[in-house]
């Protein structure tokens, strides 16, 4: 096997609201729904970007293994509104819309698109269980939209 056999299949993120959560991923960021499961009274949903089909992020209520103790169930849920316990990284072909459309839904900032050194723009919020989201426009993309914005700001087709 080498490194190029391997494909990310699945993340997990801890939420204090799985409805929330659902509504959040789903609604406002357009996730897919995958599924949507309970066994021995855990639940968990799968969503995932449409685009990549064989990806897909759990959410589940910190904890939810029966073998995680109590007292480190209650650790879990406390690290999880710091941002700091989960993050996840989107890429986005348009930085600047994606941030005016999960502004607009209530998301809460973390911080608003910049252009960081590498040449990608980025902006982050927190999901409504505090997990940290970044969301990317690689650098390629930033230069088109750039251009064509430019253009349209002249009165011209971009090329």
């Amino acid at each position: 096997m080498t490194s190029t056999d391997l494909k990310l299949s699945f993340c997990a993120l801890a939420v204090h609201d799985l409805d929330e959560a659902l509504a959040f991923y789903r609604d406002v960021l357009g996730l897919e729904v995958r599924d949507d499961l309970e066994s021995e009274g855990t639940r968990r949903v799968r969503v995932g970007p449409p685009a990549q089909p064989d990806v897909q992020i759990v959410l589940e209520v910190p904890g939810t293994d029966p073998g995680v103790a109590q007292a480190d169930r209650q650790k879990i849920a406390d690290l999880i509104p710091n941002g700091v316990l989960c993050r996840l990284g989107f890429v986005t072909d348009d930085c600047d819309a994606t941030f005016e459309h999960i502004e607009a839904a209530g998301a809460e900032v973390m911080q608003e698109p910049i252009n960081q050194p590498d040449g990608v723009r980025d902006c982050a919020f927190h999901d409504p269980s505090g997990n940290m989201l970044r969301f990317t426009q690689p650098r390629q993309a930033g230069l088109a939209l750039a251009s064509r914005q430019t253009h349209a700001a002249r009165g011209h087709q971009a090329p």
